[in-house]
């Protein structure tokens, strides 16, 4: 992508979400929308423009940050009488095709409150503009 030093190539350096912008863009023709959180405090204001995305758009969002540098798949949310949730779906899975029960036995795929997420860690959302199937 070139947007990385040539040491990068064979590294074990993660990519976050706008190097995932820039690939989902390259590889597949399809821009993404970046959303930048400055603490995880503020993720409540971005309630509203993850909604939209969801429901105009509905494709997968890709999150991750600094101190909570573990990336995450976001494949939508609801909201609660007191709190608003993500379901979090945790790409680091490699083997089998999980079954929806195992996956949210073992944790793979969850529902996270807001304030549950690093208050103090920045947070990238990648909103790929394709509309799912």
């Amino acid at each position: 992508m070139e947007d990385k030093p040539p040491n990068f190539i064979g590294s074990k350096t993660w990519i976050g979400s706008f190097e995932i912008a820039l690939c989902i863009d390259k590889f597949y023709d399809v821009p993404c929308k970046l959303v930048h959180v400055r603490r995880g405090g503020e993720l409540l204001q971005k309630v509203d423009e993850l909604y939209l995305h969801f429901d105009t758009l509905g494709s997968p969002v890709m999150m991750g940050g600094d101190n909570d540098n573990a990336s995450k798949g976001i494949l939508g949310m609801c909201s609660g009488a007191e709190n608003h949730y993500l379901l979090v779906l945790d790409p680091h899975y490699s083997g089998k095709t999980l079954d929806k029960g195992y996956a949210h036995r073992e944790g793979w795929v969850a529902w996270k409150r807001l304030d549950l997420f690093d208050q103090n860690s920045f947070y990238n959302f990648c909103l790929p503009q394709w509309k799912g199937v």
